[in-house]
Protein backbone atom coordinates (compact mmCIF):
# COMPACT_ATOMS: atom_id res chain seq x y z
CA UNK A 1 0.00 0.00 0.00
CA UNK A 2 1.38 3.45 -0.93
CA UNK A 3 2.23 5.81 1.91
CA UNK A 4 0.67 9.30 1.79
CA UNK A 5 2.12 12.32 3.58
CA UNK A 6 -0.11 15.21 4.69
CA UNK A 7 1.37 18.66 5.37
CA UNK A 8 -0.57 21.02 7.67
CA UNK A 9 1.25 24.28 8.38
CA UNK A 10 -1.67 25.65 10.44
CA UNK A 11 -3.43 22.85 12.37
CA UNK A 12 -6.24 23.56 14.81
CA UNK A 13 -7.92 22.10 17.84
CA UNK A 14 -11.58 21.89 16.80
CA UNK A 15 -14.08 22.52 19.60
CA UNK A 16 -17.47 21.33 18.35
CA UNK A 17 -20.58 22.47 20.24
CA UNK A 18 -23.90 20.94 19.19
CA UNK A 19 -27.09 22.87 19.90
CA UNK A 20 -30.58 22.80 18.38
CA UNK A 21 -31.94 26.10 17.01
CA UNK A 22 -28.96 28.28 17.85
CA UNK A 23 -30.15 31.76 18.89
CA UNK A 24 -27.54 34.49 18.63
CA UNK A 25 -27.50 36.96 21.53
CA UNK A 26 -29.33 34.54 23.83
CA UNK A 27 -28.44 31.76 26.28
CA UNK A 28 -28.30 28.39 24.46
CA UNK A 29 -28.28 24.92 26.02
CA UNK A 30 -25.67 22.76 24.29
CA UNK A 31 -26.36 19.07 23.69
CA UNK A 32 -22.68 18.09 23.56
CA UNK A 33 -19.10 19.33 23.45
CA UNK A 34 -16.32 17.53 21.62
CA UNK A 35 -12.63 18.26 20.97
CA UNK A 36 -10.86 16.94 17.87
CA UNK A 37 -7.47 17.43 16.32
CA UNK A 38 -8.10 19.40 13.15
CA UNK A 39 -6.82 21.47 10.28
CA UNK A 40 -7.26 20.41 6.65
CA UNK A 41 -4.22 18.18 6.39
CA UNK A 42 -4.88 16.56 9.76
CA UNK A 43 -8.46 15.82 8.69
CA UNK A 44 -7.21 14.28 5.44
CA UNK A 45 -4.72 12.15 7.40
CA UNK A 46 -7.45 10.86 9.70
CA UNK A 47 -9.65 9.82 6.78
CA UNK A 48 -6.78 8.17 4.90
CA UNK A 49 -5.81 6.19 7.98
CA UNK A 50 -9.40 5.02 8.54
CA UNK A 51 -9.43 3.81 4.93
CA UNK A 52 -6.28 1.78 5.56
CA UNK A 53 -3.71 3.97 3.79
CA UNK A 54 -0.35 4.19 5.56
CA UNK A 55 -0.17 7.87 6.54
CA UNK A 56 2.50 10.29 7.74
CA UNK A 57 1.41 13.67 9.13
CA UNK A 58 3.70 16.69 9.30
CA UNK A 59 3.36 20.44 9.64
CA UNK A 60 3.84 23.04 12.38
CA UNK A 61 2.21 22.16 15.71
CA UNK A 62 2.20 24.14 18.94
CA UNK A 63 3.77 22.11 21.74
CA UNK A 64 1.30 23.26 24.41
CA UNK A 65 -2.09 21.54 24.64
CA UNK A 66 -1.37 19.09 21.81
CA UNK A 67 -2.75 16.02 23.61
CA UNK A 68 -5.68 15.64 21.19
CA UNK A 69 -3.26 15.40 18.26
CA UNK A 70 -1.05 12.87 20.06
CA UNK A 71 -4.09 10.74 20.90
CA UNK A 72 -5.46 10.84 17.34
CA UNK A 73 -2.14 9.90 15.76
CA UNK A 74 -1.68 7.01 18.20
CA UNK A 75 -5.26 5.75 17.80
CA UNK A 76 -5.17 5.81 13.98
CA UNK A 77 -1.54 4.63 13.66
CA UNK A 78 -0.52 7.84 11.88
CA UNK A 79 3.22 8.49 11.93
CA UNK A 80 3.69 11.88 13.61
CA UNK A 81 6.46 13.92 11.96
CA UNK A 82 5.20 17.37 12.96
CA UNK A 83 7.71 20.11 13.73
CA UNK A 84 6.84 21.24 17.26
CA UNK A 85 6.88 25.01 17.80
CA UNK A 86 6.42 27.23 20.84
CA UNK A 87 2.84 27.99 21.92
CA UNK A 88 -0.43 26.13 21.47
CA UNK A 89 -2.42 25.10 18.41
CA UNK A 90 -5.08 27.56 17.31
CA UNK A 91 -8.61 26.79 18.45
CA UNK A 92 -11.54 26.66 16.03
CA UNK A 93 -15.02 26.72 17.54
CA UNK A 94 -17.67 24.89 15.50
CA UNK A 95 -21.28 25.71 16.44
CA UNK A 96 -23.39 22.92 14.94
CA UNK A 97 -27.10 23.68 14.78
CA UNK A 98 -28.61 20.20 14.72
CA UNK A 99 -32.10 21.49 13.85
CA UNK A 100 -31.11 23.62 10.86
CA UNK A 101 -28.18 21.42 9.80
CA UNK A 102 -25.92 24.49 9.76
CA UNK A 103 -22.39 24.98 11.11
CA UNK A 104 -20.94 28.32 12.22
CA UNK A 105 -17.14 28.54 12.39
CA UNK A 106 -15.23 30.83 14.76
CA UNK A 107 -11.51 30.57 14.02
CA UNK A 108 -9.02 31.98 16.50
CA UNK A 109 -5.47 33.20 15.89
CA UNK A 110 -2.56 30.77 15.84
CA UNK A 111 0.91 30.63 17.34
CA UNK A 112 3.48 32.42 15.21
CA UNK A 113 6.21 30.16 13.80
CA UNK A 114 9.74 31.48 13.48
CA UNK A 115 11.72 31.50 10.25
CA UNK A 116 13.70 28.57 11.66
CA UNK A 117 10.45 26.65 12.26
CA UNK A 118 9.37 27.12 8.63
CA UNK A 119 12.80 26.12 7.37
CA UNK A 120 12.71 23.00 9.55
CA UNK A 121 9.33 22.03 8.09
CA UNK A 122 10.55 22.48 4.51
CA UNK A 123 13.53 20.25 5.31
CA UNK A 124 11.26 17.68 6.98
CA UNK A 125 9.05 17.48 3.89
CA UNK A 126 12.04 17.00 1.59
CA UNK A 127 13.33 14.21 3.85
CA UNK A 128 9.99 12.40 3.51
CA UNK A 129 9.87 12.70 -0.28
CA UNK A 130 10.04 9.54 -2.39
CA UNK A 131 9.34 8.80 -6.08
CA UNK A 132 5.61 8.27 -6.67
CA UNK A 133 4.62 9.16 -3.09
CA UNK A 134 1.59 11.43 -2.73
CA UNK A 135 1.84 14.56 -0.59
CA UNK A 136 -1.24 16.55 0.45
CA UNK A 137 -0.46 20.23 1.10
CA UNK A 138 -3.51 21.56 2.86
CA UNK A 139 -5.02 24.50 4.65
CA UNK A 140 -4.15 28.09 5.40
CA UNK A 141 -0.69 29.40 6.17
CA UNK A 142 0.16 30.86 9.60
CA UNK A 143 0.84 34.61 9.76
CA UNK A 144 4.37 35.40 8.70
CA UNK A 145 4.72 32.46 6.32
CA UNK A 146 5.27 33.63 2.75
CA UNK A 147 2.44 32.92 0.28
CA UNK A 148 4.93 31.11 -1.98
CA UNK A 149 5.42 28.37 0.65
CA UNK A 150 3.27 25.79 -1.14
CA UNK A 151 4.79 26.59 -4.53
CA UNK A 152 8.31 26.09 -3.16
CA UNK A 153 7.34 22.78 -1.55
CA UNK A 154 5.71 21.60 -4.77
CA UNK A 155 8.87 22.36 -6.73
CA UNK A 156 11.05 20.47 -4.23
CA UNK A 157 8.71 17.48 -4.13
CA UNK A 158 8.54 17.23 -7.90
CA UNK A 159 12.32 17.25 -8.09
CA UNK A 160 12.23 14.19 -5.82
CA UNK A 161 9.66 12.47 -8.05
CA UNK A 162 6.74 12.83 -5.61
CA UNK A 163 3.12 13.72 -6.47
CA UNK A 164 1.41 16.76 -4.95
CA UNK A 165 -2.23 17.43 -4.08
CA UNK A 166 -3.03 21.01 -3.03
CA UNK A 167 -6.09 22.12 -1.07
CA UNK A 168 -5.83 25.75 -0.04
CA UNK A 169 -7.42 29.09 -0.89
CA UNK A 170 -6.77 32.82 -1.08
CA UNK A 171 -3.29 34.15 -1.77
CA UNK A 172 -1.46 30.78 -1.52
CA UNK A 173 -3.76 29.22 -4.14
CA UNK A 174 -3.52 32.26 -6.41
CA UNK A 175 0.28 32.16 -6.11
CA UNK A 176 0.43 28.52 -7.20
CA UNK A 177 -2.03 28.95 -10.07
CA UNK A 178 -0.02 31.94 -11.33
CA UNK A 179 3.18 29.86 -11.54
CA UNK A 180 4.89 29.89 -14.92
CA UNK A 181 7.07 26.81 -14.39
CA UNK A 182 5.33 23.45 -14.84
CA UNK A 183 7.24 21.97 -11.91
CA UNK A 184 5.64 24.50 -9.56
CA UNK A 185 2.12 23.30 -10.40
CA UNK A 186 0.60 20.52 -8.26
CA UNK A 187 -0.68 17.26 -9.71
CA UNK A 188 -4.12 17.75 -8.12
CA UNK A 189 -6.06 20.79 -6.92
CA UNK A 190 -9.45 20.81 -5.19
CA UNK A 191 -10.85 24.33 -4.81
CA UNK A 192 -14.52 25.12 -4.39
CA UNK A 193 -16.21 27.44 -6.89
CA UNK A 194 -15.64 30.64 -4.86
CA UNK A 195 -11.98 29.78 -4.21
CA UNK A 196 -11.35 29.09 -7.90
CA UNK A 197 -13.11 32.28 -8.95
CA UNK A 198 -11.00 34.32 -6.52
CA UNK A 199 -7.76 32.65 -7.66
CA UNK A 200 -8.49 33.14 -11.37
CA UNK A 201 -10.05 36.59 -10.99
CA UNK A 202 -13.22 35.87 -12.93
CA UNK A 203 -16.76 34.58 -12.46
CA UNK A 204 -17.53 30.92 -13.14
CA UNK A 205 -21.30 31.08 -13.25
CA UNK A 206 -22.16 27.65 -14.67
CA UNK A 207 -20.75 24.18 -15.32
CA UNK A 208 -19.50 25.14 -18.79
CA UNK A 209 -17.40 27.94 -17.28
CA UNK A 210 -16.11 25.61 -14.56
CA UNK A 211 -15.17 22.94 -17.12
CA UNK A 212 -13.40 25.52 -19.30
CA UNK A 213 -11.41 26.79 -16.30
CA UNK A 214 -10.53 23.25 -15.24
CA UNK A 215 -9.34 22.37 -18.74
CA UNK A 216 -7.17 25.49 -18.80
CA UNK A 217 -5.47 24.38 -15.56
CA UNK A 218 -4.97 20.85 -16.87
CA UNK A 219 -3.45 22.26 -20.05
CA UNK A 220 -1.03 24.29 -17.92
CA UNK A 221 0.23 21.18 -16.13
CA UNK A 222 -2.17 20.23 -13.30
CA UNK A 223 -3.14 16.64 -14.09
CA UNK A 224 -6.32 16.51 -11.99
CA UNK A 225 -8.67 19.41 -11.25
CA UNK A 226 -11.66 18.84 -8.97
CA UNK A 227 -14.10 21.61 -8.03
CA UNK A 228 -16.25 20.94 -4.98
CA UNK A 229 -19.75 22.38 -5.28
CA UNK A 230 -21.19 21.78 -1.81
CA UNK A 231 -24.78 20.61 -2.01
CA UNK A 232 -24.40 20.22 -5.81
CA UNK A 233 -21.63 17.65 -5.52
CA UNK A 234 -18.32 17.93 -7.38
CA UNK A 235 -16.87 18.16 -10.88
CA UNK A 236 -13.56 16.63 -11.95
CA UNK A 237 -11.44 17.03 -15.11
CA UNK A 238 -8.23 15.35 -16.24
CA UNK A 239 -6.38 14.92 -19.50
CA UNK A 240 -6.79 11.86 -21.68
CA UNK A 241 -3.04 11.35 -21.45
CA UNK A 242 -3.02 11.37 -17.64
CA UNK A 243 -5.96 8.99 -17.43
CA UNK A 244 -4.43 6.62 -19.96
CA UNK A 245 -1.66 5.90 -17.45
CA UNK A 246 -4.19 4.18 -15.16
CA UNK A 247 -5.91 2.10 -17.82
CA UNK A 248 -5.08 -1.52 -18.53
CA UNK A 249 -6.06 -1.19 -22.19
CA UNK A 250 -4.72 1.37 -24.66
CA UNK A 251 -7.31 3.76 -26.03
CA UNK A 252 -7.63 4.08 -29.80
CA UNK A 253 -5.42 6.88 -31.22
CA UNK A 254 -8.32 8.48 -33.11
CA UNK A 255 -10.34 8.81 -29.92
CA UNK A 256 -7.34 10.31 -28.10
CA UNK A 257 -7.03 12.99 -30.78
CA UNK A 258 -10.75 13.74 -30.77
CA UNK A 259 -11.00 14.43 -27.03
CA UNK A 260 -8.20 16.03 -25.05
CA UNK A 261 -9.91 15.95 -21.64
CA UNK A 262 -12.35 13.74 -19.77
CA UNK A 263 -14.38 14.50 -16.72
CA UNK A 264 -17.16 13.54 -14.37
CA UNK A 265 -19.97 15.24 -12.49
CA UNK A 266 -20.89 13.54 -9.20
CA UNK A 267 -24.11 14.23 -7.31
CA UNK A 268 -23.88 14.26 -3.50
CA UNK A 269 -25.35 11.41 -1.52
CA UNK A 270 -28.26 12.18 0.81
CA UNK A 271 -27.14 10.94 4.22
CA UNK A 272 -27.79 11.91 7.85
CA UNK A 273 -25.58 14.87 8.76
CA UNK A 274 -23.80 15.13 12.11
CA UNK A 275 -21.39 17.87 10.95
CA UNK A 276 -20.41 19.35 7.59
CA UNK A 277 -16.97 20.29 8.94
CA UNK A 278 -14.25 18.36 7.10
CA UNK A 279 -16.43 16.99 4.29
CA UNK A 280 -14.21 18.70 1.72
CA UNK A 281 -11.13 17.27 3.43
CA UNK A 282 -12.67 13.80 3.21
CA UNK A 283 -13.24 14.42 -0.50
CA UNK A 284 -9.53 15.17 -0.89
CA UNK A 285 -8.65 12.00 1.02
CA UNK A 286 -10.87 9.98 -1.31
CA UNK A 287 -9.29 11.54 -4.40
CA UNK A 288 -5.73 10.88 -3.25
CA UNK A 289 -6.46 7.37 -1.96
CA UNK A 290 -8.12 6.42 -5.26
CA UNK A 291 -5.32 7.89 -7.37
CA UNK A 292 -2.69 6.18 -5.22
CA UNK A 293 -4.52 2.90 -5.80
CA UNK A 294 -4.65 3.52 -9.58
CA UNK A 295 -8.43 3.66 -10.06
CA UNK A 296 -9.97 4.95 -13.32
CA UNK A 297 -11.02 8.60 -13.25
CA UNK A 298 -14.75 7.96 -12.94
CA UNK A 299 -14.13 5.54 -10.06
CA UNK A 300 -12.00 8.23 -8.39
CA UNK A 301 -14.98 10.60 -8.43
CA UNK A 302 -17.34 7.95 -7.14
CA UNK A 303 -15.13 6.93 -4.20
CA UNK A 304 -14.21 10.49 -3.26
CA UNK A 305 -17.91 11.35 -3.10
CA UNK A 306 -18.43 8.32 -0.84
CA UNK A 307 -15.65 9.57 1.47
CA UNK A 308 -17.38 12.95 1.79
CA UNK A 309 -20.75 11.30 2.52
CA UNK A 310 -19.23 8.96 5.08
CA UNK A 311 -17.63 11.89 6.88
CA UNK A 312 -20.91 13.84 7.12
CA UNK A 313 -22.32 11.34 9.61
CA UNK A 314 -19.41 11.89 12.02
CA UNK A 315 -17.95 14.72 14.08
CA UNK A 316 -14.18 14.89 13.63
CA UNK A 317 -11.83 13.39 11.02
CA UNK A 318 -13.37 9.91 10.91
CA UNK A 319 -14.75 7.56 8.24
CA UNK A 320 -16.83 4.37 8.35
CA UNK A 321 -15.28 1.04 7.42
CA UNK A 322 -14.42 0.01 3.86
CA UNK A 323 -17.56 -2.06 3.39
CA UNK A 324 -19.73 0.97 4.18
CA UNK A 325 -17.66 3.17 1.87
CA UNK A 326 -17.97 0.58 -0.91
CA UNK A 327 -21.75 0.58 -0.47
CA UNK A 328 -21.86 4.39 -0.55
CA UNK A 329 -19.68 4.51 -3.68
CA UNK A 330 -22.06 2.13 -5.45
CA UNK A 331 -24.92 4.59 -4.81
CA UNK A 332 -23.20 7.67 -6.27
CA UNK A 333 -24.90 9.14 -9.34
CA UNK A 334 -22.07 10.11 -11.68
CA UNK A 335 -22.15 11.26 -15.28
CA UNK A 336 -19.09 11.51 -17.50
CA UNK A 337 -18.13 13.84 -20.33
CA UNK A 338 -15.26 14.44 -22.72
CA UNK A 339 -13.93 17.75 -24.00
CA UNK A 340 -12.39 18.45 -27.40
CA UNK A 341 -9.45 20.84 -27.34
CA UNK A 342 -9.96 22.80 -30.59
CA UNK A 343 -12.47 24.29 -30.22
CA UNK A 344 -13.24 23.57 -26.55
CA UNK A 345 -16.41 21.47 -26.81
CA UNK A 346 -18.09 19.27 -24.18
CA UNK A 347 -19.66 15.93 -25.10
CA UNK A 348 -21.92 14.46 -22.45
CA UNK A 349 -22.07 10.72 -21.81
CA UNK A 350 -24.57 8.57 -19.97
CA UNK A 351 -24.47 8.23 -16.21
CA UNK A 352 -22.25 5.42 -14.98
Amino acid sequence: MNTVVTVTPNPALDQTVRVANLALGEVNLAASLEFNAGGKGVNVAGCLADYGIATIATGLLGSDDAAAFDAMFADKHILDRFVRIAGRPRINVKLVDTARHETTDINLATSLPSAADVEALEQRVVELAAPGRWFVLAGSLPPGVDVSFYRRLTRSLHRAGACVALDTSGAPLADVLAASAAGDMPDLVKPNRAELEAALGRSLADDDALIEAACELVKRGIQYVVVSLGERGALGVTSKQAQAQTRTQTQAPTQERASAYEGWRAAPLRVPVASTVGAGDALVAGLVASLAEGHPWDAVGRRATAFAAGKLARVGPHLPDRATLDALAAQVELSTFSVAAHPLRVTQHQAV
